[in-house]
């Protein structure tokens, strides 16, 4: 064959592959577009919280099947040993946003320095008193107000200063007006020395504090011996904290921490758990555990970073949580504004952790496709994002496939 056929020849090859990539192009195109999800995913899951430690329903369900909160928290937190805790706690109070520190009179209400080197007695019916406020001054001062008729300053003084009763309440005014009391003493702490900024903070004794936090966390009217197990692995999270923080508090009153809700907070059932379990925590190398606790955890524990976090089918959740089969619906567009690279929506698939009991169906990660890219989350970022109880969940697709995930009836023992 001649050079000049052979020439002619290549440029028709030449042509039908680019006719072909021109004719692709399109094609995959059409066939992305037809892909499209428009109707909402449906995702069902199991459990509420982050899996991790104590599921608060396993130990109402292992109370009920006679398990003493001993038990319990073995069950839950394999490997520990009983130890002791004592002493006092720092609770940044989060309600409280304003730079003053005010309390209502009551009898026996001191101001003192931090430091305890001087104390105000501020049980003076005759000054009618109404309100009393602790407010910073420049240079790392403070002042003591009190209202009526006005306010009025009674003392200045250097340094952060603090409320006391002799261990009694003290009823925090909140902004907005309302009240919270508070055992121990009412703190105005400076974040920063020198500075004008204040944190209200409550420093208060372990076992006070946890008289707060129980029935904050479980329902006091429980089986005792569960709010026993959670009075013993609170104390034991307050413990580990602790020994932590050294800053000008410890701990934060809510669910970032443990929620607490002061004197106002307490119950008589759990304040019987508090005292019945004093002093008592878990510890792990001779130092106080992570005792992580959630709501439920649908059936499996989730591994944490602690040789005690354990991952194990729990047989006393799945009989006891109302936290199984929750169903949530996502509309793909909430998908496509959370992640505009992907385009339209065309396809989701979840990979489940390792770190898991057999048969557990917590999501590691959650892949997320469109027309014009994808993405790969985590799937606590999913689990936020879409509201969701907890990261063990399956998606359903519009042509019914679900994403798999195993039932609590395959995780038990």
């Amino acid at each position: 064959m001649s050079r000049r056929v052979l020439g002619k020849v290549a440029a028709l090859l030449a042509l039908c592959v680019a006719c072909a990539s021109v004719t692709a192009a399109p094609a995959e195109a059409r066939a992305r577009r037809d892909s499209v999800i428009t109707t909402p995913l449906s995702i069902t899951g199991y459990g509420f919280g982050h899996g991790h430690g104590m599921s608060q329903y396993g130990a109402k369900g292992a109370a009920e099947q006679g398990l003493t909160y001993r038990q319990i928290v073995g069950f839950y937190y394999p490997g520990t040993t009983w130890g002791t805790a004592t002493g006092s706690v720092r609770v940044l109070i989060t309600a409280d946003t304003t730079r003053a520190v005010a309390v209502l009179p009551r009898a026996g209400l001191s101001a003192e320095r931090v430091d305890g080197t001087r104390r105000w007695n501020l049980d003076r019916p005759r000054l009618g008193a109404k309100r009393w406020r602790i407010v910073p001054e420049p240079g790392g001062r403070s002042r003591i107000d009190y209202l009526a008729h006005g306010w009025h300053a009674l003392r200045r003084a250097s340094g952060d200063l603090q409320f006391s009763a002799g261990g009694a309440p003290i009823s925090l005014l909140l902004p907005g007006g309302a009240t919270v009391a508070y055992r121990g003493v009412l703190r105005s702490a400076s974040p920063h020395p020198g500075g004008l900024d204040r944190d209200t903070v409550n420093v208060v004794s372990l076992e006070s504090y946890l008289k707060g936090v129980v029935p904050r966390e479980m329902p006091a009217l429980w089986s005792p011996q569960a709010v026993r197990a959670q009075a013993v692995a609170a104390r034991t999270y307050a413990a580990f904290e602790r020994a932590d923080q050294h800053g000008y508090y410890q701990l934060c009153d809510t669910s970032a921490c443990q929620v607490y809700g002061g004197y106002s907070g307490e119950y008589p059932a759990s304040n019987e758990a508090v005292t019945a379990t004093t002093g008592q925590i878990l510890t792990y190398a001779g130092e106080p555990a992570f005792t992580q606790f959630s709501a439920s955890n649908g059936g499996a524990s989730m591994a944490g970073g602690m040789p005690y976090l354990v991952s194990k089918p729990d047989p006393y959740d799945t009989a006891a949580s109302p936290y199984r089969g929750w169903k949530v619906s996502v509309a793909p567009a909430a998908v496509e504004r959370m992640w505009p690279r992907i385009g339209r929506l065309t396809a989701v698939a979840v990979t489940r952790s390792t770190h898991n009991a057999p048969g557990g169906g917590y999501v590691s990660s959650v892949a997320i496709t469109g027309t014009t890219g994808s993405v790969n989350v985590s799937g606590d970022a999913f689990r936020s994002f879409a509201g969701l109880r907890s990261s063990w969940f399956a998606i359903t697709l519009p042509n019914g496939a679900t994403t798999p995930s195993p039932t609590p009836s395959t995780v038990s023992p």
